[in-house]
């Protein structure tokens, strides 16, 4: 093999390496050749979801739905299933073994635009590791829903199985004596990942030295005990997750003795402006926190986006956040019965934040609680499964200028016709919109939310079922689904040949 052949293939290894899963061929050339051209935007051609042990009570009851919207370019090939992590070593820092290894798909996709639905029981449900490929791939998501109908952490919890990734921050976690936290990891790779996993509270990082160097085996997941990891109890902490080699996916389980559970999502990664889309318009209680990941104080404006536009809650204008400390404060009913969305905004310089609100429903004995992250906003496309005809609210927020938003209802999991409809949103405001439902509608269906105009969107839909008097709920942010990736335009040239 000569040199020039090897040139050649160093290109096109380097191309590939730099347009990452997306189909590698290049545009059509057209007009001037000196016109300069934009990158293309083509499908992905494959995606990786890691869904977490859903429950360790011997009662609880999980459903998994999966969906993949249709999308143009992608050729009739391909596949998608989402299968058992083949655990392969004991816990490590608090950790567990399931001793499960991988079986027959939980759920494997037929054809894009319509969701598949599986389920398992009890407290032996392992990890998943999914994988989607070809015309499955693109904008593929897994919604993974669990009741639990007594006992600590009791109610709904639900979570978007996530994609594998390096660094993860969870504002909003806690060590408290009411709470039971666990971050879990799992690893979708061949080769073990090493972890490192930092806790940082209302004085700055707390001591541990069992989270540094965590080992996830192979295809292995590990929930790790936050109460294992330090012996200082606090009731607002944030979880940083850092990964030395490898890949995981990440999240937390929050767990109450009395305000019920769900999962903690990652925030989006640190940014001097925040949106948290979709507050309850019934919630009773709110508590926002904060963290600053580097090294300069950051002052957050801190301000409400409703139905009639921006304000300012009363008491709790502005929040001060410390470097390396944890911030909170307590919101209470902020919402006073319409939708909203909290805004965060520097007062002056802006200094890159992580926030998340924890939301509690219900009085009394009858209370549940529920994590919203801050989010990047829709972009192309955002999609959420596993909306029923009831008990699924939809929230759109425009908190810069107005903006229409494409709203499409997928055919249901055993039946019914897709439907599509358009909504405006008012610049600075926040609407539980009357999302559409399919027609004929039979078992469950995905939401795919597409801004058309206007300015950014940020999204969250919220699932509430109510047990024996408990108001259950759980809320899901729709950040943009990533479904393809920019291909850089190319034109032959030859003359590599004689080079």
């Amino acid at each position: 093999m000569n040199r020039t052949t090897l040139s050649l293939i160093a290109g096109a290894t380097a191309l590939a390496a730099v347009t990452g899963f997306a189909a590698l061929s290049a545009p059509a050339a057209s007009g001037d050749a000196s016109t300069a051209r934009t990158a293309a935007q083509l499908p992905v051609e494959r995606t990786s979801l890691l869904c977490p042990q859903p429950s360790t009570s011997d009662i609880a009851e999980t459903a998994y739905t999966s969906f993949t919207p249709v999308s143009k370019g992608t050729g009739d090939s391909g596949k998608a299933e989402l299968q058992s992590a083949t655990e392969e070593s004991a816990g490590a820092a608090g950790g567990k073994k399931s001793g499960k290894s991988a079986g027959k798909p939980v759920v494997t996709p037929k054809e894009p635009g319509k969701p598949v639905t599986g389920d398992s029981s009890g407290a032996e449900a392992p990890a998943l590791v999914g994988t989607a490929e070809g015309r499955f791939a693109p904008g593929w998501t897994v919604q993974e829903t669990t009741e639990v109908a007594a006992g600590t952490g009791r109610g709904l919890l639900g979570t978007n199985c996530t994609a594998p990734d390096t660094e993860f921050w969870f504002p909003g976690a806690s060590t408290a004596a009411d709470r039971t936290d666990y971050v879990h990891l799992t690893n979708p790779d061949d080769s073990a990942a090493v972890v490192d996993i930092e806790l940082y509270g209302k004085d700055g990082a707390l001591k541990s030295t069992v989270g540094d160097g965590i080992t996830v085996q192979p295809h292995a997941s590990e929930p790790i005990l936050l109460n294992t990891l330090t012996d200082d109890a606090q009731t607002n902490l944030t979880v940083h997750v850092t990964v030395r080699s490898g890949r995981v996916g990440a999240t937390v389980q929050a767990l109450d003795d009395k305000l019920g559970g769900d999962w903690l999502a990652a925030s989006t990664d640190p940014a001097g402006s925040l949106v948290l889309p979709g507050i309850p318009k019934d919630a009773t209680s709110v508590r926002l926190v904060a963290f600053v990941p580097g090294d300069a104080d950051a002052d957050l404006k801190v301000r409400l986006a409703t139905p009639s536009g921006l304000i300012t809650p009363a008491g709790n204008e502005t929040l001060h956040v410390k470097a390396g400390m944890t911030a909170a404060i307590d919101l209470g009913d902020v919402t006073r019965g319409e939708a909203g969305s909290l805004v965060l905004t520097p007062t002056g310089t802006s200094v890159p934040v992580v926030a998340a609100l924890r939301v509690v429903r219900g009085t009394g004995a009858k209370q549940e609680t529920a994590f919203i992250p801050a989010t990047s906003h829709v972009g192309t496309r955002a999609t959420v499964a596993d909306n029923s005809s009831k008990g699924s609210t939809l929230a759109l927020a425009a908190p810069g200028r107005a903006a229409q938003v494409k709203v499409t209802a997928s055919a249901g999991s055993g039946g019914g016709t897709a439907v599509t409809k358009t909504f405006t949103i008012k610049a600075g405001t926040t609407q539980n919109v009357e999302a559409p439902v399919p027609a004929g509608l039979k078992g469950t269906y995905a939401l795919t939310v597409e801004p058309v105009s206007g300015g950014p969107v940020y999204a969250s839909r919220m699932l509430a079922v109510t047990e024996e008097g408990v108001p259950g709920f759980t809320v899901q942010t729709l950040p943009d689904d990533r479904g393809t990736v920019a291909v850089p335009a190319a034109d032959q040239d030859l003359s590599v040949l004689l080079k």
